[in-house]
């Protein structure tokens, strides 16, 4: 499967970058991903048109790649209000023959909750979920951004295959409970945001480099007070990249790699050269000592929601997938 993913989000929205020809882009990032043995694609039947912008570009290809999808956000109306949460099974079956249609195949390999409905049991859901699997239209059952509970209760009745939650220098929550939570059970683990929103690569330099509709502008971590400590902190990130000739966002990749076999990121860009370059971090080795200097690493403010998995039911719509 390749040990760095895809994250297709963008896909969907351009999150302030303008423009762009989304069919082209795909086909492009889905060649190199050929070339580079990249399969995991990850997107979901919230971001937009990234389902039928990927179906297009899989044409005549759709057996060399591993696609995960997701369900559960029901987007507000006409882009206004709040989003909510929907688990029922009938949603359920709606949603996944949706996505079959916009990714123009006959099975979805990894079928993720994209967050856990607070007003139905999780059980309920899983079991509507594990049907799919029986008809053969499912490969595989995941979870986004679950609290420990519901993991632990989701595997009882269908083996969770993968855990896709946000991890990353910047983000470590899931260390405390999920990660030994994982090992336990032996489920995967796919990291979004493996670049800290982007900030890892090293190409924030200071809140002037967001653009006034940029989402990050809104969390702690790019405030004006923690920014510059934050900055601080990836210069560690930026000398260890110098040491082993890699990119910043590189050595981030490097480090989630290093955790385990099981972990798989998935970071997310609309340009090839990007793409290339976070498929290749696969490659480099840290020592011990680098890894341990990393491991140090840690940014002030966090995500919107800190107690995001905790509450089980934390959404999110318009943050970048990078």
């Amino acid at each position: 499967m390749g040990a760095i993913g895809y994250g297709a989000m963008s896909f969907g929205s351009p999150y302030g970058q303008g423009d762009f020809d989304k069919d082209a882009a795909a086909r492009d990032i889905l060649d190199a991903a050929e070339q580079l043995g990249v399969s995991l694609l990850d997107t979901s039947d919230g971001y937009g048109d990234s389902e039928q912008v990927l179906g297009r570009a899989m044409s005549g290809r759709r057996d060399q790649f591993v696609i995960a999808t997701k369900f559960g956000i029901v987007a507000a109306p006409f882009g206004g209000g709040q989003a909510r949460i929907d688990g029922g099974p009938a949603y359920a079956r709606e949603r996944l023959e949706r996505s079959l249609r916009r990714l123009r195949t006959d099975h979805i390999d990894l079928y993720y909750l994209h967050r856990a409905d607070p007003t139905i049991p999780i059980e309920d859901t899983i079991g509507a979920m594990s049907e799919f699997v029986t008809e053969g239209k499912v490969r595989h059952l995941g979870l986004s951004e679950a609290a420990p509970d519901t993991i632990r209760r989701a595997h009882a009745v269908h083996p969770i295959t993968a855990i896709e939650t946000e991890w990353s220098l910047w983000e470590r929550t899931i260390e405390r409970e999920v990660v030994p939570l994982t090992r336990e059970l032996g489920i995967g683990l796919v990291p979004y945001s493996p670049l800290g929103r982007g900030a890892l690569t090293g190409t924030v330099t200071s809140r002037a480099d967001l653009g006034e509709t940029d989402h990050r502008r809104g969390m702690p971590w790019y405030s004006d007070q923690n920014l510059a400590a934050n900055l601080t902190a990836i210069e560690v990130v930026q000398q260890i990249g110098t040491e082993v000739d890699a990119t910043p966002g590189q050595i981030a990749l490097a480090w989630l790699l290093a955790k385990a076999p099981d972990v798989v990121p998935i970071p997310g860009t609309r340009r090839t050269a990007y793409f290339r370059e976070n498929t290749a971090a696969a490659g480099i080795t840290l020592s011990s000592q680098q890894i341990t200097a990393l491991d140090a690493v840690s940014a002030t403010g966090g995500r919107e929601h800190d107690s995001a998995i905790a509450a089980d039911n934390w959404f999110n719509g318009v943050t970048p997938r990078r």
